[in-house]
């Protein structure tokens, strides 16, 4: 807002999304304090509250709105969020082409494709739900010692492995949905 109109005025080009929430530039957030941030801000930019104001702002609060839910998403998930302190470091997600990945991880991901794969069994469903979640939460533990520790290339295979495992929720997502 301008401090002297009090107009609201567009975002910068490239916004720091820590910054713009409130946090600080590491792997571990309080996933509260986000959510009160991400309220907080929504309520004084939602364009609903603009409806009144010249083009100009409506247009600003929209800009504005969508970099909030889009920093709060960002910073919310730990995929993305480490994604994202990589990339503030300049340092390149690894791609699927890099084949740093270990053999042993790679079977076991294509075992649980092969199951995913398999005709609809709710029991096995559940068990790769349980499966996928509990190496998501093993990982995130990795990923915060790598980034606390500074170790940035461990925090890229680690992600790069957590990429993998989002992947398989989405199928199983997916799989789920009734037809």
């Amino acid at each position: 807002f301008c401090p002297g109109c009090q107009a609201l005025q567009p975002p910068a080009p490239r916004p720091d999304l820590f910054r713009l929430m409130d946090c600080d530039r590491s792997f571990r957030i309080d996933a509260q304090q986000l959510q009160r941030r991400f309220r907080s801000l929504q309520r004084a930019v939602h364009p609903d509250r603009f409806g009144q104001r010249p083009p100009e702002e409506q247009y600003y609060s929209e800009q504005h709105s969508s970099l909030i839910n889009k920093a709060y998403q960002t910073l919310l998930n730990p995929l993305s969020r480490g994604l994202y302190l990589l990339e503030l470091s300049g340092v390149e997600p690894a791609q699927e082409t890099d084949s740093d990945a270990d053999s042993a991880f790679l079977m076991e991901i294509m075992e649980i494709n092969e199951k995913l794969a398999e005709p609809k069994n709710e029991d096995i469903l559940e068990e790769i739900e349980t499966l996928i979640k509990v190496k998501q939460e093993e990982l995130t533990r990795e990923v915060t010692a790598a980034f606390e520790r500074d170790d940035l290339q461990e925090a890229k295979k680690l992600l790069a492995k957590m990429k993998y495992f989002a992947n398989l929720e989405d199928k199983l997502k997916a799989k789920k949905i009734p037809s």
